[in-house]
């Protein structure tokens, strides 16, 4: 009996004790109250442990009353918290020793607190909320400084990031370091990244002669010690379209037009009835179209006490709202990312992506493009003739040889371009003794592309783009690089007052690969399916292969020391000694210095407690960094032009000299100066981010400066020389501010407002006429774009214009304008006698505009209520002008709807002169065709909504979110062009970079499409 008794009340106590086990969910914030997604929640002296997701909410099952939970987070003190109920709320304050994040600075970290350069963070929360298809254009308005501008808004399109202005007429992109490797950011999946840190001063002294445009470090997603694992699934579909048309004249205005032009030029009139045209084709409908966009990926990620793990996959395929197919884009990644803790002593990391896409393309911009043609073709042509062929564009003097059916060419548009790309790093970190820790990683990219471009035997009615011979070309690249980085860190503390850290290395990397070319003739059955070369039989007299291969090595060495006296005194000094085999044996040696300090004011004593500020840290850098983006052996002589002659009436190839060398070539020399300040206001809930800089641009690498004719410039595959002939100078002010706070329990908002006012001006140039000329307007004018001391880097040259001449007496009145190719007339454009010499001519071209914009701002506003959750990002560029030259000056193209309000006689246009098909002078460039393209564009809106977790849990997920959002909603500007962010600039020799001189011309820019998005993210 008391054996059942005892029995009993064990079974009593046993069954009281699992009923005190629980299932406890919660949410961490931070002190101003935001979510914190991330925070590791273990169990004190146990191994059970998770981390917060995107809401700062986490589980723990079968956790006893009492046991005590510990929340840990970088920047913020480590708190405990007892369990008491099912529900825990948890709000973590700043670790006064250690504020905000730890940031990666090259080689090395550093807390945000102790960071003494100019560096801005953009966290993988705000990528997400925006959802690009690149992850460049995710720093558009999130960070000051960096302005994003667009090649075309087509899919796969690249995009030009620009760190503090336009500094050298070669490559202004930024080096891209990928988890300690240079990479490329265009090809990673943007779900794949944890942050993204921008060096936009001295700071990036550590990377030597690859830092002169700014460093962009990307830190990818890692697993989390002490985790479970954790599946996130994240999938969006939409829908593109058009974000501004143009408004065309319609068939009978365009009629009326044409006959009062004919009128105007004593010509018989082209359309003696306009009765029945109606408003004809609208081309622009034509080519534009609804385009589908899908995006998948999946992560899986974890870890336990010394291994950590994330492997993902992610697939987007996107059309082109002109074209579809024909200018589509699809890109699949894979990566593995792998972190193990061997010993006490060694540490050791991986990281892998493989990247595949595929890109078709259309003639995207320039004369002769789609958009071109959709403008320029007359509304009274239809698309199709009777016999439902495309109808061809007349080839009369008033249309022009190039303007052809813009239907018939995406048609007849044929190419394909596919790209793989093997990319990572391997890391070991080797603890030798206490505070000093080794480390040695290697990087390394290996791609291959391969291209097919086929042109069909076509006659578009005796066009310029008539094809009268079938040709397939097709190309194949390899390029690989890899580096390997060994230095060793060394951290102590002396007195407890004084804090050293010294990094010390050395870093070798090499690229290497080659290119083949070949094209062939006479495609059989003149078919796209047939376009190989093993299929075409067809002889050319001329040459149809080539082919390169390339070798380039950098050595470098590296220091940096950094001292703070109980983290109020900042310095730190750097020095990195560059070997590139880019240069000649005379110049090939750089040295590139900076020095960097800080002092956090709110610690010193006299500051007293903190009140209305909590914060206040003064910062100065200067240094000198490097640019060596140039072909390579430009220092060299190579037989690699073009050599093709007549000998005996028949054709002989050979080989020629290529660029003229130039044994002196140095580096690009940026000197950086920055001053600015880090404040925190209202117990912490406003931070306030100010810099003023000057980057000072010297002996600026410029390809192609004509030189004496005798060295065979002119002769095909032959160029002019790369100098150092230049001096560039960026000077402006950045300002941030963001707010958080936290309204209520339910209510919480996050506001952030930033802007850049920039001062671009050309101090040198070095080629023996004071200036460069670039860029193209119209046909046959000379260039409409210059670099030249005292103006900003690609300035608009021409004339300046001052209304339209209302009779003839003022015609009378003025210095005549025949030297610009015709007498004035009533209706005509009147232009400024500049330097006043009684005439019009060439020597009245002035400065006319400019397409740098003075000030760049982005505001972003994040709501959360409840399981609700609103945002809004916005971006401006203010005081940029482009140059109209979408319009084909021709009589018979069509116009846009303001030339309705052109001057018809006496009084009745001061803006718009007349139309005829007589000769005038009011096509030459001018500022009537320079706009102001300022303007205002919401980039994102979204609103999502997350499933309460007590239901979604039942399920076996911890976060269920839908979301629908409108990317490049709306575009507040004047400009009448498609775009007016659009910035795109000639090509320079080296095939890769866009000259800032002729940027800012716009040839009926491919526009960014309107995106509108379904979305949702699952968490397992």
């Amino acid at each position: 009996m008391k054996s059942r008794l005892l029995l009993t009340v064990l079974l009593l106590f046993t069954s009281f004790a699992f009923a005190q086990n629980l299932d406890v969910t919660g949410t961490v914030f931070d002190a101003s109250g935001l979510a914190l997604p991330g925070v590791n929640v273990k169990v004190k002296n146990s191994s059970k442990s998770t981390t917060t997701d995107f809401d700062g909410s986490f589980k723990l099952t079968d956790v006893s009353k009492g046991t005590i939970l510990v929340f840990s987070y970088i920047g913020f003190r480590t708190q405990e918290a007892a369990v008491s109920g099912t529900n825990l709320t948890v709000k973590l304050t700043d670790d006064a020793k250690s504020l905000e994040e730890v940031v990666v600075i090259g080689y090395g970290s550093q807390k945000k607190r102790e960071v003494t350069g100019a560096v801005a963070v953009l966290d993988s929360k705000t990528i997400d909320i925006l959802k690009p298809a690149r992850i460049e254009q995710a720093l558009q308005g999130t960070i000051s400084g960096v302005n994003v501008t667009t090649q075309s808004g087509a899919p796969g399109a690249p995009l030009d990031i620009r760190i503090r202005g336009i500094a050298t007429n070669g490559e202004n992109k930024p080096t891209v370091i990928v988890d300690g490797y240079v990479g490329d950011l265009g090809i990673l999946n943007p779900n794949d990244i944890e942050s993204i840190t921008v060096l936009k001063d001295a700071q990036a002294a550590i990377y030597g002669t690859i830092g002169a445009n700014g460093i962009i470090l990307v830190t990818t997603k890692m697993g989390k010690k002490n985790s479970k694992t954790r599946v996130s699934f994240n999938s969006y579909a939409g829908f593109q379209e058009t974000s501004r048309k143009l408004p065309t004249l319609k068939a009978t205005e365009y009629a009326l037009l044409l006959n009062e032009s004919y009128a105007n030029g004593g010509r018989a009139l082209p359309y003696p009835n306009v009765s029945g045209l109606g408003n004809g084709t609208n081309w622009q409908d034509e080519v534009f179209q609804m385009a589908p966009i899908i995006n998948n990926d999946l992560t899986i990620s974890g870890g336990s006490e010394k291994i950590t793990y994330s492997i993902s996959g992610s697939h987007l395929d996107q059309e082109g709202i002109v074209g579809g197919d024909k200018s589509g884009y699809l890109r699949n990644t894979a990566r593995i990312a792998l972190g193990a803790d061997l010993s006490d002593k060694f540490k050791l990391k991986t990281n892998v992506i493989y990247t595949y896409f595929t890109r078709n393309t259309l003639n995207e911009n320039g004369l002769g493009s789609v958009l071109f043609n959709a403008l320029n073709v007359p509304a009274t042509l239809k698309p199709y003739d009777e016999n439902g062929n495309y109808s061809l564009v007349p080839s009369t003097t008033g249309l022009g040889t190039e303007i052809i059916n813009p239907l018939a060419q995406i048609a007849n548009t044929y190419n394909d371009y596919n790209y793989k790309k093997l990319n990572g790093n391997f890391g070991l970190d080797y603890k030798i003794f206490k505070g000093f820790t080794l480390s040695a990683s290697i990087g390394f990219n290996t791609a291959n592309s391969e291209s097919k471009d086929f042109s069909k035997q076509i006659s578009y009615g005796g066009k310029v783009f008539d094809v009268q011979r079938s040709s397939v070309t097709q190309k194949a690249v390899n390029d690989n690089d890899y580096s390997f980085d060994l230095f060793g860190t060394y951290n102590t503390k002396i007195a407890e007052s004084h804090n050293i850290t010294g990094t010390l290395g050395t870093t070798i990397y090499k690229q290497w690969g080659n290119g083949l070319s070949a094209t062939g003739f006479d495609v059989p059955n003149n078919t796209w399916e047939n376009a190989d070369i093993s299929l075409t039989k067809g002889i050319s007299e001329t040459l149809t292969n080539s082919s390169y291969v390339y070798d380039q090595r950098r050595l470098s060495y590296f220091g940096r020391l950094q001292y703070d006296y109980k983290g109020r005194y900042l310095l730190s000094a750097m020095l990195r000694r560059d070997a590139s085999t880019r240069f000649g044996p005379g110049n090939r040696v750089g040295y590139f210095p900076s020095f960097t300090g800080g002092w956090v004011v709110s610690d010193e004593s006299f500051f007293g407690e903190p009140k209305f500020i909590n914060f206040l840290k003064f910062r100065a850098s200067y240094g000198t960094l490097g640019n060596d983006q140039i072909p390579n052996y430009g220092y060299l002589g190579l037989l690699n032009g073009e050599a093709t002659y007549v000998f005996n009436g028949t054709l002989g190839n050979g080989v020629a000299m290529g660029q003229v060398p130039n044994p002196d070539l140095k580096w690009e020399e940026a000197q950086k100066f920055d001053v600015g300040l880090d404040l925190k206001l209202f117990n912490d809930k406003v931070s306030i981010v100010a810099d003023y800089f000057i980057d000072k641009r010297k002996d600026l690498l410029i390809p192609n400066i004509p030189v004496s004719g005798i060295n065979g410039t002119g002769a095909p595959g032959a160029s002019a020389p790369t100098l150092n002939a230049g001096t560039v100078k960026n000077s402006g002010f950045e300002f941030a501010i963001d707010y958080k706070e936290k309204l209520s329990d339910s209510f919480s908002l996050s506001v952030g407002y930033n802007v850049t006012f920039l001062k671009n001006e050309v101090t040198e140039v070095k080629n023996g006429t004071g200036f460069i000329e670039g860029g193209a307007f119209g046909v046959g004018q000379p260039a409409p774009s210059r670099m030249e001391v005292g103006k900003p880097i690609g300035y608009f040259y021409g004339y300046k214009t001052d209304g339209i001449f209302q009779n003839q007496a003022e015609i009378d009145a003025h210095p005549s304008q025949i030297a610009l190719g015709a007498n004035a007339a009533p209706g005509d454009i009147r232009y400024v006698d500049v330097n006043g010499d009684g005439v019009i001519n060439s020597s009245d071209r002035t400065d006319i505009g400019k397409p740098i914009p003075d000030a760049t701002m982005g505001f972003n506003l994040q709501l959360n209520y409840k399981a609700l959750d609103f945002a809004i990002f916005t971006f401006a560029s203010i005081g940029n002008d482009m140059a109209r030259n979408y319009e084909r000056t021709l009589s018979d193209a069509n116009r846009l709807d303001y030339v309705l309000d052109r001057w018809t006689g006496e009084g009745t246009s001061t803006t718009t002169p007349r139309v005829t098909t007589g000769a005038t002078a009011n096509n030459v460039f001018s500022d009537y065709f320079i706009e102001d393209a300022s303007y205002i564009r919401i980039q994102n809106i979204q609103i999502g909504y997350t499933l309460n977790p007590n239901v979604s849990q039942k399920a076996g997920i911890t976060k269920l979110r839908l979301y629908a959002g409108v990317n490049n909603l709306y575009t507040f500007t004047k400009y009448k062009g498609f775009d007016p962010g659009a910035s795109f600039g000639p090509g320079n020799r080296d095939n890769v970079s866009q000259s800032p001189i002729g940027a800012g011309i716009d040839y009926g820019f491919y526009p960014i499409p309107r995106t509108y998005l379904l979305g949702l993210n699952i968490n397992f």
